[in-house]
């Protein structure tokens, strides 16, 4: 082996190994650190890595933790874990099945507006799957809903929380693409509506086509006086379009920045978890727990990446990327293309954080070279990776509905209902792609 050769294919090795150790299990800090270790080693050893790369490590590490935009996902994980102690979801849905009951496909529809209300409370996918699945599958199951329609409906909508804000992912997508997250908040809110109507067109189109696949409730069911049902929406309805109102209305009208959005939404949590007789010091103190684990895992990896992206561009694997990206067939068109199956194809094997900080920071120097406006494609891999949480065979919200589905659900049928909002998540993703106009109109009038 030549040392042109070890020079030239030394990054790509190393982005395949930090994939492999992925698909092991290991975890993504480590992975991705790990193989800088060995790789920068590598490279010392060979002659084609530059020691002094590594002198950047400990300012990058100080910038990372001195990054403004970074507090909001502390920020909007401790909303999320504190809006689910509140009870919102099993109050959500046990009114709009009720509302929606009359309709066939009516809980279908419910779900489908309540995973995108909780969306854009919590954004909590795990959660909102979780709880989708322990209330409204059993009841879908009993009055005869078709089991693949139940299961996807359920995993397609928990995943809204992933393109409608407040979004960690979002969060995470606009720090490694260097641009504004209110910017991308604002970009994201058409195109996370559109997802939303397009599940509920779907649902509709298959209730009206296959009445025996989602019926409606029987009468006896839905026994509730008109004026008891108008308040029980109007109670349950409220409080959580009021916190939408603080935390998305103060960053579209230039009120609060995301990070300062985030703090009114942890205090409006709070009351509303107050009010709802649902706040105690313990329930603080698990919520507070679970924001400090997922943060420390978020920060791990941010620093494992940070040491890989280093070693990466050491040996020259960024240069090497850039020269492959920028010159596919197609120009513009040909990337999208390539970069869009790229995060499709990994959303089948890892997670959208390993995904986010070590493929998309490959992307973003082509995507500035070809004029790309990166809200515009901010949105679209969010949309894209939205999808990574619905691919089988490793996409969690399936995990998360298998670990709470009845035992005559089984994994297979999970992974049939799924596929057919995977393609309705295409499908939205083309049009996003085709026409801009949906991602740049409402940034266009905050700003």
């Amino acid at each position: 082996m030549s040392l042109s050769f070890e020079s030239e294919f030394l990054g790509p090795l190393m982005f395949v190994g930090a994939l492999v150790l992925l698909s092991f299990g290991y975890p993504v800090a480590f992975s991705l650190g790990g193989v800088a270790i060995i790789f920068g080693l590598i490279g010392i050893g060979l002659g084609v890595f530059d020691p002094i790369f590594l002198t950047a490590m400990p300012q990058r590490i100080f910038g990372i933790m001195a990054n403004y935009t970074l507090l909001a996902i502390p920020y909007f994980i401790f909303m999320g874990a504190m809006l689910e102690k509140s009870g919102i979801a099993e109050q959500l849905l046990e009114t709009m099945g009720i509302l929606f009951g009359r309709v066939r496909g009516g809980l279908a529809l419910a779900v489908v507006l309540v995973g995108a209300l909780l969306a854009a409370t919590t954004g909590v996918v795990a959660a909102t799957v979780v709880a989708m699945g322990l209330i409204s599958l059993p009841i879908m199951l009993r009055y005869g809903y078709n089991k693949e329609l139940a299961t996807g409906v359920i995993v397609a909508s928990g995943t809204l929380g992933q393109i409608i804000p407040p979004s960690v992912v979002l969060v995470v997508l606009a720090d490694q693409l260097g641009i504004s997250v209110g910017d991308l908040f604002i970009g994201s809110i058409l195109p996370g509506l559109i997802m939303a109507g397009t599940f509920a067109l779907h649902v509709l189109i298959v209730s009206f086509i296959r009445p025996d696949l989602a019926p409606a409730l029987p009468a006896e069911v839905r026994k509730i006086g008109g004026k008891t049902l108008g308040l029980r929406v109007l109670t349950v309805m409220i409080p959580p379009l009021l916190l939408i109102l603080l935390v998305l209305g103060s960053i579209f009208f230039g009120i609060a920045t995301p990070t300062e959005a985030g703090a009114v939404g942890c205090v409006g949590a709070i009351t509303l978890a107050i009010f709802k007789g649902k706040f105690s010091w313990t329930s603080l103190r698990n919520v507070c727990d679970v924001t400090l684990r997922t943060t420390t895992m978020v920060m791990f990896i941010l620093l494992g990446s940070t040491a890989f992206s280093l070693v990466f561009r050491g040996v020259e694997g960024d240069r090497f990327m850039f020269d492959l990206l920028s010159n596919l067939p197609g120009g513009t068109t040909g990337f999208l293309i390539v970069s869009m199956a790229i995060v499709f194809f990994l959303g089948f094997f890892i997670d959208f954080f390993e995904i986010a900080f070590i493929v998309v920071p490959l992307f973003v120097p082509v995507a500035q070279q070809l004029g790309i406006d990166l809200v515009w494609y901010g949105v679209i891999l969010g949309a894209n990776l939205q999808a990574s949480f619905l691919t089988p065979p490793f996409g969690f919200a399936l995990f998360y509905l298998r670990g709470v589905a009845p035992s005559e659900v089984t994994t297979g049928e999970i992974y049939r209902g799924a596929i057919q909002f995977i393609l309705l998540q295409l499908l939205v993703l083309v049009l996003i792609i085709t026409f801009p106009g949906i991602v740049n109109f409402l940034p266009s009038l905050s700003g």
